[in-house]
Formats: structure tokens, C-alpha cells, sequence
């Protein structure tokens, strides 16, 4: 198995030549100063973003009642979202590489805005759904803001800056659902729509006025075209990125595969809990924030091989007390901390790595690479659902165990005495 600090191979025609993958963008050179309070507001504006696919799931009922739906049409609002989300991980992210990030984001954040308007003024299904769609079309400037935040730190520091942005999209993920359902039973399901199109139109005002200004010519001079050819070529072409999407599309599986089914145990007996307390579970895998901090940083010291070990390692283990769910509620939270933990110690370190291996064409990489997250999102689900209406809650654990050692056999199979880049290599 060849390491992944050999040298890359020769450039392949839809890839920017060397010297432009290497060369930081001209508005992005590592002399921008990127201050506490400039990463704060990429890690908010990050987690207001990806907050608005996740808000629907418990507000379901209570959509499908007003707009007079059902329910086939309801469950099919959750999926129109994550389809245009996808969409737009592929058909978007990638223009990070080649336009203004700038003006990218803030285009980006008021059609979003305008599109979340749409949804909180809704008439017909006909509309919601459209809405839903270009919502999660749109949502997708989440990671052209991690790219840019990549781009902006200077390579020393590149695994700090992502994991702080990356513990705004965490936060924002699992703090969606508990949010949605407070403000609906205070004012009503649309005005968490209408709530966050204000919020993200204020968002796109400062960051217009604080993001770094473009001041020369995208390094890569890319047709569109040949710009999403050039996406597919760069992970068919590299081990490291392949490797580490396998795993993103494990570690999310696994993640999804608790977070789309827990409520299911948790509403029935002997637990019973109502649907606003078992939206608060998402306060207790917020700690996994913590993880992308400390990961990142780990990263920057060269760690992050042994950082992905330690996490894939710590992922398996925390099926053990999730497989207690209907026992103890204290078992509950001990597995979901750990499975957080873990979960995002891998996708900072996946994220920081890709990145660091073409700076240049960071959006298509991360927009590759969470093509992937949202593959592993979607089979989790369906696999989670299908296999506790046919065997209950232990089979669902004993699916994503097994999902959480395939990840740990991979990463282990493909230690090959690489280097991090911190050490000056590439990462296994």
C-alpha cells in the first residue's frame, strides 16, 4: 500500500496545475489576521446555516396539519431538503475555488434568506416543498465557510481554525431540533422559518463588512465544467482523500444511525418521554463540540493519525452503553457523549487533512468529502428505521458497532508509517 507522502502524481487535465493548487488565493494569504471574534462569527454563521435542514424533523406533524398533507407528502419534506443539500455540496461548494469566497457567501446567505421566507409564508405544500428544496441548496454555504476559514489560518494553525468553525456546525446540528420545537410551541412552526431568515439576512450584512476582501485573480481559471470533472479527478487520483472520505461516510453513518432512531426507545415505555424532552438529548451531544477543538488542535502537533485511532477506537466502545438505552437514561448519555466526541474528533481531522493537501481547490474537497458525509447520513437512517421496526433497538446497535469497527479496521489496515502534514506528510 503506497504511503501518502510520496510525492503526488502529475496533474490530471481538469486539475489546476501545481503551482496554482499550492499558492494560496490572493485575498486568502495567511497575512489575514483571524481573530477570536472573526472565528466566532464563521463558527455562528456556520451553525445558523446548517440549522435550517435539520429544523422540520419535529415539526412535522404540525406542518403536515396546516398545510393539509400526508403523510407520505410530510416524510417527504426532510428528504427534499437533504436532496437539495446534496446538490448543492457538489454544484456549489466547488465555486469556492474560483470566484470572490466573499461575495460567494453573501449571495449565498440572501437567497437562502429569501428562500426560508418562502417556507415561512407558505401557502401550498407545493410551495414548502419547492422552498425546501432551494433551502437546502443554499445551506451548503456552511462549507464554504469552512473552506474559507481553512484557507484564511496559516498552516500551523489550519486544524485549531477548523475545529473551531466545525464545533459552530455541531452545536448547530444537534441544537436545530430542540430550538425548532421550542419556537413552535411558543409561536407556531413558521416562525422558526421566518426567525431564521432574519437572522441569516443579519448575518450576511456583517460578514460582508468583516470577511476579507478579494484583491487579485482566483489561482484556478476553471470552466465550470471542467471545475466539477476536476472534483472527482482529485479524490479518484489520491489515496488520502478517498481513505479519509470511507471514513467520513462511516463515522456518519454511525452518527446517524443514533440520532435517527433514539427517539424511538426513548417515547416508549418504560422511558416515555415527550417529544420536547427527547428534542433536549441534542443539548447532551453538544459536548461533542469540544471534540472538534481539541482535535484540531491535535492536529496542528501532528497527531492526527493517533487522533483518528484513539476516536474511531473510542466510537466502537460507546455502543456498549447505548445498547442500555431502555435501561438507564444515564447510559444513554454516557454513549452519546462518547460517540459525539468521537464522531467529530474524526471529521475535524478528516477535514484538516484534505484540505491541507490541495489549499487551493479547498472548496471541491470539502464538498467531495461531504458528499460522502451525507451518504453515510442517509444509510444510517434508512438502515436505523428499518432495523428497529424488524428487531428493536438492539439490532440497531449492533448495526452501528459494526459500521464503527469497519471504520477502525480501515484505519488500521491502512497504517503505512505516514507523517501528518504537521510532520511534513500526508496522514493515513
Amino acid at each position: 500500500m503506497a504511503t501518502d507522502c510520496a510525492p503526488a502524481p502529475p496533474s490530471a487535465p481538469d486539475t489546476p496545475p501545481a503551482s496554482a493548487r499550492d499558492t494560496p488565493r490572493a485575498e486568502e494569504a495567511p497575512g489575514h489576521v483571524l481573530s477570536r471574534g472573526v472565528l466566532l462569527l464563521f463558527a455562528v454563521a456556520c451553525g445558523t446555516a446548517v440549522a435550517n435542514v435539520y429544523f422540520a424533523q419535529p415539526l412535522l406533524v404540525t406542518v403536515g396539519q396546516d398545510l393539509a398533507m400526508s403523510p407520505a407528502l410530510v416524510g417527504s419534506v426532510v428528504t427534499l431538503t437533504h436532496v437539495g443539500y446534496g446538490l448543492g455540496l457538489f454544484f456549489l461548494v466547488p465555486l469556492g475555488d474560483v470566484a470572490d469566497r466573499r461575495r460567494l457567501v453573501v449571495v449565498q446567505l440572501l437567497l437562502l434568506v429569501a428562500a426560508l421566507a418562502a417556507i415561512g409564508v407558505a401557502p401550498t405544500a407545493t410551495v414548502l416543498l419547492t422552498g425546501m428544496v432551494a433551502m437546502g441548496l443554499l445551506a451548503v454555504v456552511t462549507q464554504t465557510l469552512v473552506a474559507f476559514a481553512a484557507s484564511l489560518a496559516p498552516p500551523a494553525q489550519r486544524g485549531r481554525v477548523v475545529g473551531l468553525v466545525t464545533s459552530g456546525v455541531v452545536s448547530g446540528i444537534l441544537l436545530a431540533r430542540t430550538a425548532s420545537g421550542a419556537m413552535a410551541d411558543l409561536a407556531g412552526w413558521r416562525s422558526v422559518y421566518l426567525a431564521s431568515a432574519v437572522l441569516t439576512a443579519l448575518l450576511a450584512l456583517v460578514l460582508h463588512r468583516v470577511l476579507p476582501r478579494h484583491t487579485g485573480a482566483p489561482p484556478a481559471a476553471l470552466r465550470y465544467g471542467r471545475l466539477l470533472r476536476s472534483t472527482v479527478t482529485l479524490f479518484a487520483r489520491e489515496r488520502l482523500l478517498r481513505l479519509r472520505a470511507a471514513l467520513g461516510l462511516l463515522v456518519f453513518a454511525a452518527f446517524s444511525t443514533l440520532w435517527s432512531s433514539v427517539a424511538l426507545p426513548l417515547s416508549e415505555a418504560p422511558h416515555s418521554l415527550s417529544h420536547t424532552a427527547i428534542g433536549a438529548w441534542g443539548l447532551v451531544g453538544v459536548v461533542g463540540a469540544l471534540a472538534a477543538t481539541v482535535a484540531g488542535r491535535l492536529n496542528d502537533r501532528g497527531l492526527a493519525r493517533w487522533t483518528t485511532g484513539a476516536a474511531l477506537a473510542l466510537l466502537a466502545v460507546s455502543w456498549l452503553p447505548l445498547a442500555h438505552t431502555r435501561d438507564s437514561l444515564w447510559a444513554l448519555a454516557v454513549g452519546v457523549v462518547l460517540l459525539d466526541l468521537a464522531v467529530q474528533a474524526v471529521h475535524v481531522t478528516n477535514q484538516t487533512l484534505i484540505h491541507a493537501r490541495h489549499p487551493a481547490a479547498g472548496s471541491r474537497l470539502i464538498g467531495g468529502y461531504m458528499v460522502f458525509y451525507s451518504i453515510g447520513s442517509a444509510t444510517g437512517a434508512i438502515a436505523a428505521t428499518t432495523l428497529y421496526a424488524a428487531a428493536g433497538w438492539g439490532a440497531v446497535c449492533a448495526f452501528g458497532a459494526t459500521v464503527s469497527c469497519l471504520a477502525l479496521a480501515l484505519w488500521a489496515l491502512a497504517r503505512d508509517g505516514a507523517r501528518s502534514p504537521a510532520a511534513g506528510g500526508g496522514d493515513a
